[in-house]
């Protein structure tokens, strides 16, 4: 197990039991979801939860402000704990943890599956039937990304699998095949 892994997991499962115990999982993985979302798109965010020149009280109630009306008190713990024991730098993979092991144990696959360009609901659902059946699975959870350097089409990673449907995948194997040949 890395390191970070054995840093995070005990946060996340010991969280994951306790939001079990109070029925809020549901709630509580969607809060997660947003709140990875905040600090992986506001870096003025993860940067001052990080920060080590806010005090830890500080981040307490900025945490506070920001959340208490967002999330479940016992998200808002978390989040208080993760600030008291300076492992606050370390929410995202606290979360992304959390995510991981609610997939594992309702045997949810995660797919993502990133275009070059957003892609419109009727090719979301082509895909997604597709997906599902190269996962053997309709428990999908489909993560949606948007890569201009594809240059077109799509790249699906589904746990160890790879399927390279891009342009930029196409031109580098047709590139490989040509040194090949030289």
């Amino acid at each position: 197990m890395p390191l970070l892994n054995t840093i995070t997991t005990p946060y996340a499962e010991a969280f994951l039991q306790v939001a079990e115990s109070r029925n809020e999982v549901d709630e509580v993985v969607t809060q997660a979801k947003s709140i990875l979302e905040l600090w992986n798109s506001c870096p003025e965010f993860s940067d001052a939860m990080s920060s080590p020149v806010l005090e830890v009280n500080q981040k307490k109630a900025a945490l506070e402000k920001l959340f208490s009306s967002q999330v479940t008190p016992s998200f808002l713990n978390l989040l208080k704990l993760l600030a008291d024991r300076q492992r606050i730098g370390l929410l995202n993979s606290v979360l992304e943890r959390l995510l991981e092991i609610y997939r594992e144990q309702r045997n949810i696959a995660l797919a993502t599956i990133t275009s070059a360009s957003a892609l419109n609901e009727d090719q979301q659902s082509e895909l997604l039937k597709k997906v599902q059946s190269i996962a053997g699975t309709d428990n999908l959870e489909i993560d949606l990304k948007v890569d201009s350097e594809l240059l077109g089409g799509f790249v699906v990673n589904v746990g160890s699998k790879v399927i390279d449907a891009s342009i930029a995948g196409q031109v580098r194997r047709l590139g490989l095949a040509l040194a090949k040949v030289s």
